[in-house]
């Protein structure tokens, strides 16, 4: 049993831990940012491929004192890079965390690539090189307070990054977000849902996937651990042989998403191409003041723009009170959820929501305000 830990946007991390105990994690615990579980090689691949909340899963390779630069140099030499890391593969290193005396992370990440390669000339003779764009091995190292956690990155590229997203709007939301706010909705294929400030498409692609169980790794080009020495091709093989063979061709429920600009709903339909699942999601050019509820019940959520993204300039609180009139007036049975970073602007829809959740987008902190329109 291996020790890993899936790094997830703040305020995600119970979310995140439930997706993972249902993947076949074990020994789940949430931390600040991130959670914590046990598992075996295939499940590393696993929550690689089906996980849509984390942005990276860390395996552990070692845990020790780091109070100055003597000590994380000792303790990186500690652990048997050969296993790892040959001269032939190249590396990067990744610090997060700080204290008092390694509190420059670019100095910490090269004390730690110092003791690695010093390590490496002694044993071959020859050292890694850095390669900070498209390493073979991607190490973490993590400070807090006077220990540090010594991790390879075995998703490369961030999770978020499904692979089928060539065309975004302004501000998009990270696919790893939406995916957890579909979850935060309650939604399930059986019901209608429309997100009518689509932008690219994130919320209904994600919709999408979901429903059809199209795992959200399966686009992508690669992942880290494919470059590892153990890495093994016949397990990964298998693996994604049954994600594909468990997708699902029939989704009963309608999914819609719209937008004023007709570029920016090109570019959701050129995403839900590259996906798969063009035929499943309704998409079209139309102003909010024409969105009609396209049932009498189902999920709504959208994520308007609050100022620090777009819009600095507008006058955005009567694009808020008309969001609020035509939920008022036209969604009558729905369920509604909206994402805003602007607490005034919110207060513009003019409706009393039922609740408020915290998520963060980026740094931003939000307000997910859900709305049950009777």
């Amino acid at each position: 049993m291996s020790e890993y830990f899936a790094t997830v946007a703040r305020g995600l991390e119970e979310l995140a831990a439930q997706e993972l105990t249902e993947l076949g994690a074990q020994d789940v615990a949430q931390g600040f940012c991130g959670v914590s579980f046990q598992g075996d090689r295939e499940l590393l691949y696993r929550v690689n491929l089906w996980a849509r909340l984390p942005f990276r899963v860390l395996v552990k390779l070692g845990e020790f004192p780091s109070a100055d630069d003597r000590e994380l140099y000792d303790g990186v030499q500690q652990i048997d890079w050969g296993e790892y890391l040959t001269p032939d593969l190249t590396m990067a290193v990744t610090v997060t965390g700080k204290n008092e005396q390694l509190n420059h992370s670019h100095f910490t990440a090269i004390q730690v690539k110092r003791a690695i390669t010093k390590q490496q000339t002694e044993k071959f003779g020859a050292r890694s090189n850095v390669d900070i764009q498209d390493p073979n091995v991607r190490i973490n190292a993590h400070i807090d307070q006077d220990s540090c956690i010594v991790s390879l990155d075995s998703s490369g590229s961030s999770l978020h990054r499904r692979g089928y997203r060539s065309a975004v709007g302004d501000a998009p939301l990270k696919e790893s977000l939406a995916a957890a706010l579909m979850k935060m909705s309650g939604w399930t294929p059986d019901l209608a849902f429309i997100d009518p400030l689509c932008g690219s498409g994130t919320l209904p692609l994600e919709a999408a996937m979901q429903a059809l169980n199209i795992a959200p790794g399966i686009f992508r080009d690669s992942f880290g651990f494919e470059s590892w020495l153990d890495f093994d091709p016949d397990l990964f093989d298998r693996l994604i042989k049954s994600a594909e063979a468990g997708e699902s061709q029939d989704l009963q429920a309608t999914i819609i998403g719209s937008d004023h600009n007709f570029d920016i709903i090109e570019q959701a339909r050129s995403n839900a191409r590259s996906s798969g699942v063009e035929r499943y999601i309704q998409f079209a050019q139309r102003e909010l003041a024409d969105v009609e509820a396209p049932a009498d019940t189902g999920i709504l959520l959208c994520n308007p723009p609050y100022g620090e993204r777009l819009g600095r300039d507008q006058d955005l609180g009567a694009f808020y009170k008309l969001l609020g009139d035509v939920l008022k007036n036209r969604f009558k049975g729905w369920t509604a959820f909206v994402l805003s970073g602007n607490k005034e602007l919110a207060k513009s829809i003019g409706l009393r929501s039922a609740q408020r959740t915290t998520v963060y987008n980026g740094t931003l902190p939000c307000q997910l305000m859900k709305y049950e329109m009777y």
